[in-house]
């Protein structure tokens, strides 16, 4: 017969891990094909070029992703976008275009990448510069006033923009290990920047980076992010207080110590990739219809 205590005890906590994954991914064929898919992949308009802009919370890793794709795509680290490991604060403090070589001199893949400065309460990007951006009106090289917008008659605003200048894909870039103390305002903003995205029709994608620092499980093997319960809910807190949907938020490792590359790190950041590009070219068909 049990104790009084025992009558009263609480119920044991669940495993960290599920039985099964609740979201499936191809860890050793699903590279590759996602690899040849990038690699083969062209818009459909021609001249057209797929524009991805990164945004998010000061330090979550936004150039980080920039160089973990960079280095999953050519094979090898690559250091694309400068980081720093030092600051709190955002390093990325102007309006960057990055480019991706293909595996032939002169050649580049039909995506860019753009990184802007973090979102922070005291000293980030400004949300009207965000939709400035995503409506192509800020030009390579300027550099972002935490204090006012940019204007008109700013020498870096762009007046006439293409459709190649214009933003296809907004991903929102946010740490896994500091959701439950991101600041309320940065929330609110992250907010702020999908509702108008969404006003241009620009569809938008989540990025959960390190998730290997998040979960212990996950640290001790990658191929546990989507058995971990941590990870998933994590993902449904931020969809539920940004409105996100869980199918289009992604847990990623970015690469930051390493010297070499991890078949599962790149498993993670290639699938994420070719979902991006997809939700990319929808969006360029459907503007060309």
């Amino acid at each position: 017969m049990g104790t009084e205590n025992s009558k009263h005890a609480p119920p044991p906590s669940p495993a960290p891990l599920f039985d099964r994954p609740w979201r499936t991914i191809e860890w050793g064929t699903g590279k590759t094909a996602n690899l040849l898919y990038l690699k083969t992949y062209k818009p459909q308009a021609e001249g057209r070029q797929l524009r991805i802009l990164l945004h998010g919370p000061a330090g979550a890793g936004k150039s980080s992703f920039i160089n973990s794709v960079s280095s999953a795509l050519k094979g090898r680290i690559c250091t694309l976008a400068l980081v720093d490991n030092t600051s709190h604060d955002s390093f990325t403090t102007t309006y960057l275009t990055y480019n991706i070589q293909k595996d032939k001199p002169g050649t580049f893949y039909p995506f860019v990448f753009n990184d802007i400065r973090g979102l922070d309460p005291q000293r980030g990007v400004l949300v009207d510069d965000i939709e400035l951006a995503l409506m192509g009106h800020v030009k390579e090289g300027y550099m972002f006033n935490p204090g006012c917008k940019l204007s008109e008659g700013n020498e870096f605003y762009n007046k006439s923009p293409t459709d190649n200048d214009k933003v296809h894909v907004l991903v929102c870039v946010v740490p896994a290990n500091k959701l439950s103390s991101m600041n309320d305002k940065t929330v609110w903003e992250i907010r702020d920047v999908r509702l108008k995205a969404s006003r241009l029709g620009i569809p938008q994608v989540a990025i959960l980076t390190n998730v290997d620092q998040a979960c212990s499980e996950t640290k001790k093997d990658l191929k546990n992010v989507y058995r971990s319960r941590y990870i998933k809910e994590k993902m449904e807190q931020f969809s539920a207080n940004v409105g996100i949907p869980m199918n289009c938020i992604f847990p990623v490792k970015n690469y930051h110590e390493e010297i070499k590359l991890n078949d599962d790190t790149d498993a993670l950041i290639l699938s994420v990739l070719r979902h991006i590009i997809n939700y990319g070219d929808d969006f360029i068909n459907w503007k060309a219809e």
